[in-house]
């Protein structure tokens, strides 16, 4: 189907805080709108909207015609317990939705007391069958073997209809989502980070699918290369200007466009406030000169040389009427705002002292989880490597990242770290950060050298305010927790820095801040990333890839 998406006047937020307004959008097919903006803008807020999982503050949101299957696919990969990959799949295409209407529609057709009061039921089943066949549900057990068993042959793992969704790696449940995507009928789709965990290859194939669309996309990301590949048009939610604006073209053509527009805005400003300030000093002048002539007629004209007194007087009078229209003019300029200045993450990772010149070592190294075996692996980490690691989802990437850094003992051959190494990491799990306690106390532990009134400062620094810090650390948002977890590397001494897809979940301007940290870190650096800008920014001087288990020295 031919659907388009319109939405008007559209304003969002959550509680009493209002993130945006007055968002105007249509999405037609064809287009793939990439939406931007810093966390906390309400980039997923206005994807919910969009999908009608939520109300607006204010405006609307149509769809022509009105019955289009829209599909909305969340950052997060909700794990339900006891849900088979085929369940999972069946509810993100909206198929399991679709089966249980037109179940009920059968239902009521054979039982008419079942329909909706002023409802025909053939009219309902009618209805419900076409959204039935349109959603793909009358051959999704048929399609779904082949797209799992190509995705996990190319992760590296095999994954099935029957498969567990919570016995999944985080790669393994960004295939099952991408395969999701793959096998969805929508006419529009919304989705919200879809790169997340993906590896190389699927990317290229996330990017492939989302260019043959007939169909409007309207999607979120913080992959910048992604971005560039698949964008067709840009908006952006402007936090700090309280501001949204759509940008033609594809991503690199907005990156220009925007810093163009934002020079403009500050040049404007800047002309206004030259031009006001010139007039207030002019006005002040002509006032004072007005004030000091009255003064002197009033002394140096005696009671008898009434001419004289006058003559003054009349001065005086024309500088007070050339005050009168230097502020009229005042009162006449167009205001123009000054731009806000935008909140920045700025940040250095902390450094220790230089660890031994043999930071890991991995000798013969074999690892066995369940049917997955990494290695025989040999390996050595020097102190001032920077090494770049690649590969595909479930490959062992993460696995060897635990073995050489000796949270996971091997199963045969040897392996040791070396003497004052200091470690830093961000792992895919941001797992040292979570639980129900809130972020200060979670962060305190963590640096129990910091003083209260410091962690909260250094917290504040990222982004993590008042409401923040009081909040439980598992209530966060995923790139709240990211940025919490960058701070605790400035917080620390580190000589070894571990990052494990690091990129997820940051926004844009984070994700450059991060590059730059890096430029300057000058201990080890183990990364790991997807992120193929990132890839090409940070200077690496050793390349690994893992492929099924083996790591190559490219």
């Amino acid at each position: 189907m031919t659907a388009t998406l319109v939405a008007q006047n559209l304003s969002g937020g959550y509680g009493h805080r209002v993130l945006f307004e007055d968002v105007d959008l249509t999405v037609a097919p064809g287009d793939v709108i990439g939406v931007v903006g810093a966390n906390g803008a309400g980039k997923s807020t206005l994807l919910r909207l969009l999908a009608g999982a939520d109300a607006p503050i204010e405006g609307s949101v149509a769809l022509a015609p009105a019955d289009a299957f829209v599909g909305w696919l969340p950052q997060e990969h909700e794990r339900v317990a006891g849900e088979t990959v085929a369940d999972y799949i069946a509810r993100r295409t909206g198929c399991a939705e679709a089966t249980r209407q037109m179940d009920a529609a059968a239902e009521a057709l054979g039982d008419p007391s079942l329909a909706a009061p002023g409802v025909d039921p053939a009219d309902a089943y009618s209805t419900a069958l076409d959204r039935w066949l349109a959603s793909g549900a009358a051959d999704l057990d048929e399609r779904l073997p082949a797209v799992l068993a190509d995705l996990g042959s190319s992760s590296g793992g095999a994954l099935t209809p029957e498969s567990m969704m919570t016995a999944l790696s985080g790669g393994q449940a960004a295939r099952v989502g991408l395969a999701a995507l793959l096998l969805s009928r929508f006419d529009v789709v919304l989705l919200d980070e879809p790169t997340n965990d993906l590896d190389l290859d699927g990317l290229d194939r996330l990017e492939a699918f989302v260019r043959g669309l007939r169909g409007g996309v309207v999607l979120v990301s913080h992959d910048r290369e992604f971005l560039a590949r698949s964008v067709t048009k840009v908006l952006e939610l402007d936090l700090a200007q309280g501001t949204n604006r759509l940008y033609g073209g594809g991503y690199d053509a907005f990156i220009e466009e925007r810093a163009t527009v934002k020079r403009h805005l500050r040049e404007q400003y800047d002309e206004f406030a030259e031009k006001k300030a010139d007039l207030v000093a002019r006005a002040r002048t002509q006032r004072e000169w007005s004030s000091q002539g009255v003064r002197n007629a009033m002394k140096k004209s005696p009671d008898n040389d009434k001419i004289k007194r006058k003559a003054s007087m009349e001065s005086s009078e024309k500088q007070a009427q050339k005050v009168r229209q230097m502020e009229s003019r005042i009162a006449r300029l167009d205001e123009v705002e000054e731009p806000r200045k935008e909140w920045k993450l700025e940040f250095t990772i902390g450094s220790a002292p230089r660890s031994s010149t043999v930071v890991s070592t991995l000798n013969g190294v074999v690892v066995r989880q369940g049917a997955f075996t990494l290695g025989p692996v040999t390996l050595q980490v020097d102190a001032g490597d920077r090494i770049g690691i690649t590969g595909p989802n479930g490959a062992g990437k993460s696995t060897l990242l635990r073995t050489l850094l000796g949270t996971r003992s091997p199963d045969e051959g040897s392996a040791s770290l070396g003497s004052s190494v200091q470690i830093g990491e961000i792992d895919q799990a941001r797992s040292l950060l979570v639980g129900d306690a809130a972020l200060a106390d979670a962060f305190e532990l963590l640096v129990p050298e910091m003083a209260s009134a410091d962690v909260r400062t250094l917290l504040a620094k990222f982004g993590l305010k008042a409401d923040h810090v009081t909040r439980p650390v598992d209530g966060l948002s995923p790139g709240e927790r990211t940025r919490a977890a960058l701070a605790l590397l400035q917080a620390r001494g580190v000589n070894l820095l571990v990052l494990d897809e690091p990129t997820n979940h940051l926004d844009l301007p984070a994700i450059e801040q991060l590059e730059q940290a890096l430029e300057s870190y000058t201990g080890t650096l183990l990364l790991v990333t997807h992120d193929r800008r990132m890839l090409d920014a940070v200077e690496t001087n050793r390349r690994w890839n893992v492929t099924d288990g083996n790591v190559a020295e490219l």
